[in-house]
């Protein structure tokens, strides 16, 4: 990496040990990024990454210990809805990471909890950039949006950071009272700029606290947070995401542009979507290990890059390009929503806002562009596991297939869709399992795989050491094959 991200004080009080469900990740490093973008994000610090060496370390698998998160809101749940199941999907084009960063952005109004929906009327302060709470004129007549947002909002906060030569801002999610906040690693490096950041955060109700790093994880853009106090703060509760539905309701809460404690609704577009993200917090890869050989054929399939408009004037060093899985929600997101909550129907988090996609470049010098209906947040489950491992260790780990693969789309005379292995590192987890060369990977936990990032995505949102199972067809036929994958080299 291009810079030396803090992890703090190993003194943070860590809470028990909780069990996660390890998403699939696979340790290829993955070929073009999905569909082309019509328009390039602006290269403000943006750089290449080359393919990563991993080497295998052995841990327990099935993922690593972490905090128990989400305490019981106060709040009372908006009304129950069926389970989810999930589904699959491709990649995306023209993404911007994220959500992304707002520069300059003044100090947050208050919160309305849910018992304040009995109140007819807001009266808590309000920041320069506008009104910044739950508002509520009738509440004889208020939506299940109202509710949903009455108990989400003051369990997300707005983050801002400073360094010598930059300054951005982001939104956060409390994830308990010992006061940790989970946010993109994007939003507390401004994408690999700031090493040693001065962090603030402003609570939904207004308070402003100071915040160190916990730890960063560039592999998954995660990134964990604490303030000294937070046993005045609301942890949000997570949702299992593995359960989502196609067209399940989404909120989205954070800091657009500024914009504190906004609310925005849509759906759920789609599950298990990959996409590759230009970052250069993403630490610098070797020339061995999971490897992706697919070229862009055209020059037209490329990584994305980080938009964060408040981040001063140019990165220095070589960015890295990472893949990683998401939802796909058409609720409104914009730069400032990253690291922010995408929530369900019972104001549960099911991801933490991470990118959008943008339908062209502005006429902006930082190439903002706003939202187009296509926003992606990482699930809850995977972010989940990635900040335990953090609290815990101050890192976290990822899958490592030890294998290199292709597009199996782009081979000739290809019959399916997925991600063919080219070759196979000895000695590593995908040799051990007995995974050849000319074999193609169409699933990886049950979810379907369509090219090579998705299978990186999916290994990578494994913890180090993890097994997981590989749906692959061999000469047509197909045959499911356990792997207990290494450990990704950071």
């Amino acid at each position: 990496m291009n810079e030396q991200t803090p992890h703090p004080d190993a003194g943070h009080s860590v809470p028990p040990a909780f069990s996660s469900t390890p998403a699939a990740a696979p340790g290829a490093s993955v070929a073009d990024g999905g569909m082309a973008p019509t328009t390039p994000i602006p290269p403000t610090g943006a750089h290449t990454m080359p393919g990563q060496t991993h080497p295998a370390q052995p841990t327990t698998p099935g993922g690593h210990p972490g905090a128990a998160f989400g305490a019981t809101a106060t709040a009372a749940p908006a009304p129950e809805h069926p389970a989810k199941s999930g589904v699959g999907g491709g990649k995306i084009a023209a993404i911007i990471i994220a959500a992304a960063l707002v520069g300059g952005i003044a100090g947050v109004g208050g919160a309305v909890g849910y018992g304040s929906l009995t109140a007819s009327s807001s009266s808590s302060t309000k920041s320069a950039s506008g009104p910044s709470t739950v508002t509520v004129n009738n509440p004889e007549s208020v939506s299940e949006a109202t509710a949903i947002a009455a108990k989400a909002v003051p369990s997300v906060v707005t983050i801002e950071v400073s360094g010598s030569s930059a300054a951005g801002s982001g939104s956060g999610i409390v994830l308990d009272k010992a006061g940790h906040i989970l946010t993109n690693a994007h939003v507390v490096t401004l994408d690999g700029e700031v090493s040693n950041p001065t962090i603030t955060v402003t609570t939904s109700d207004g308070r402003i606290l100071d915040a160190t790093v916990v730890g960063v994880d560039p592999t998954y853009d995660m990134a964990v947070i604490q303030v000294k106090d937070g046993s005045s703060l609301t942890p949000m509760e997570f949702a299992d995401s593995s359960k989502l539905n196609v067209g399940s309701m989404t909120v989205a809460v954070g800091a657009p542009l500024g914009l504190s404690n906004s609310v925005t609704t849509g759906i759920v577009s789609a599950l298990n979507r990959s996409i590759q993200i230009q970052s250069s917090a993403a630490p610098s890869q070797g020339s061995s290990g999971d490897q992706q050989q697919s070229p862009n054929q055209d020059g037209s399939q490329q990584p994305f890059q980080f938009d964060i408009p408040g981040r001063g004037s140019g990165s220095s060093g070589t960015a890295a390009t990472i893949s990683i899985s998401v939802i796909q929600t058409d609720a409104a997101i914009n730069p400032g929503n990253s690291g922010g909550a995408l929530v369900d129907s019972d104001g549960k988090l099911i991801g933490v806002n991470v990118a959008i996609a943008s339908a062209g470049s502005s006429s902006s010098s930082s190439g903002q562009s706003g939202n187009i209906g296509v926003g992606f947040a990482i699930p809850s489950n995977i972010a989940k596991r990635v900040a335990g491992e953090i609290i815990a260790d101050g890192k976290a780990t990822h899958g490592l297939l030890g294998a290199t693969v292709q597009d199996a789309s782009s081979q000739k005379g290809a019959t399916v869709v997925g991600a063919t292995i080219a070759s196979v590192t000895s000695g590593g987890a995908a040799a051990n399992a007995g995974i050849q060369a000319g074999d193609v990977v169409t699933g990886f936990n049950g979810n379907p795989i369509t090219d090579a990032s998705d299978l990186t995505a999916q290994v990578r949102s494994v913890a180090g050491g993890g097994s997981a199972t590989l749906t692959v067809d061999r000469n047509g036929q197909s045959q499911d094959i356990k792997v207990t994958l290494g450990t990704l080299s950071q």
